[in-house]
């Protein structure tokens, strides 16, 4: 079956219609310091009010753990989507008691509503499918359509993203849809060379997209805490830096699959060690292998890959056609150990190639590193499940699009 598109929903005129959103952006007291997420929904809202239609945005935020709590609040994204939209927008500080019943009814054509965080209320995470159901059911007395545009969450069987789309018609927003086909593309015939850069702290969250990447590709950068399993894997000490010693054999493994398969993966050659994990901390580059011969022995610990590294990454990914990007090569919210991460994202700015910013903490790296996200190919929002994807799942939250 093929994805279902807003288009298969019919007439919207008149029709109230939820919109599972992702906006799961970072706060701090209640300001805003990524909006990307945000922003990435404006496109599917703005389309549905052109068709007529009244919009019910619903949304997590954060780990509440089923209860309300203030520091988790949609409110202030109600007033930031606002100023985007150019146009009021209402917030209810519920999600399917009095205060978002009266909001949903009272709601008109061309008007935009958002629920507090869903994740308030218990039935949206459980485990028990009645529970969840049981949500999903009031929610959908809310609205006439449901729209599922929240990308970061297709990989989570919860109630709004699997459920709900089963209790009224629903369909794909945009953003969904061009997730999919930017996933596609890298996936399917990807023009080539075809560069893959992996980094962020645990090599073990990486194993599956690496096992299902490395027949596709022809260059597989490895960078960030991961690294370490890597360096340590070919035998090297690696003092106090991030290790994940019972994924060793695993990482052997892929490194002579690498071979077999003619994929060459690259570390980086040189490391940027510190004596403790502190933005102010003194440090030193010091060779891959030598990271127990820094002044800081075997108390340091690696931040971020190395001038040298850093602009091998680059001249890599700006030589590559197709180039995926998960995971930061350092620290980068240290100034002094954001250098890798910078080099890397400057490099895939500049290819004539498609280069793909994988979401998570990537997307956050580059915003706050200055890049906009014109200035890439693709800057994902959903990084677990953009991942899950690559390693060939069945994303729940796709399934109940029609999606197989």
């Amino acid at each position: 079956m093929a994805l279902r598109t807003i288009d298969s929903l019919g007439s919207l005129a008149g029709k109230r219609v939820i919109v599972r959103a992702d906006l799961n952006v970072p706060l701090q007291d209640g300001v805003i310091s990524d909006d990307g997420r945000i922003r990435a929904s404006v496109p599917t809202v703005e389309e549905l009010l052109g068709l007529g239609a009244a919009v019910i945005l619903i949304s997590h935020l954060g780990r509440p753990d089923g209860a309300p709590d203030p520091r988790y609040s949609l409110a202030p994204v109600a007033t930031r989507l606002a100023e985007l939209l150019g146009r009021p927008v209402a917030f209810a500080a519920d999600t399917v008691g009095e205060a978002a019943t009266t909001a949903a009814a009272a709601l008109r054509p061309g008007e935009v509503l958002l629920l507090e965080n869903l994740r308030f209320n218990p039935g949206e995470t459980s485990k028990d499918e009645a529970e969840r159901r049981a949500f999903a059911a009031l929610l959908a007395r809310l609205g006439d359509a449901v729209v599922s545009d929240g990308f970061g969450v297709v990989h989570r069987a919860q109630a709004s993203v699997t459920d709900l789309e089963a209790l009224l018609p629903s369909a794909a927003g945009g953003l969904v849809e061009r997730e999919l086909s930017v996933l596609e593309r890298l996936t399917t015939a990807p023009e080539r060379p075809y560069a893959v850069v992996l980094g962020g702290s645990k090599v073990s969250d990486k194993l599956a997209v690496i096992d299902s990447l490395l027949p596709r590709v022809d260059t597989l950068l490895v960078g960030g805490g991961m690294v370490f399993t890597f360096i340590a894997a070919l035998g090297h000490p690696v003092g106090a830096s991030l290790l994940e010693a019972d994924q060793i054999p695993a990482v052997l493994g892929y490194l002579e699959r690498a071979k077999e398969l003619g994929v060459e993966i690259v570390l980086p050659e040189d490391i940027v060690v510190a004596e403790r994990f502190a933005a102010d901390a003194r440090h030193e580059v010091v060779a891959a292998d030598a990271i127990e011969g820094s002044r800081f022995g075997v108390s340091g610990i690696g931040l971020d890959i190395g001038p040298k590294a850093a602009e091998r990454f680059a001249s890599i990914v700006r030589g590559s056609r197709t180039v995926f990007w998960n995971g930061p090569m350092g620290v980068f919210e240290f100034p002094d150990f954001a250098f890798g991460t910078a080099a890397v994202a400057r490099a895939l700015s500049e290819t004539d190639g498609f280069g793909v910013v994988g979401g998570g903490d990537s997307a956050a790296a580059v915003r706050a590193l200055g890049f906009e996200d014109a200035d890439f190919g693709h800057v994902s929002t959903g990084g677990g499940a953009s991942l899950e994807f690559l390693e060939g799942k069945r994303l729940p939250g796709l399934v109940a699009l029609g999606w197989e």
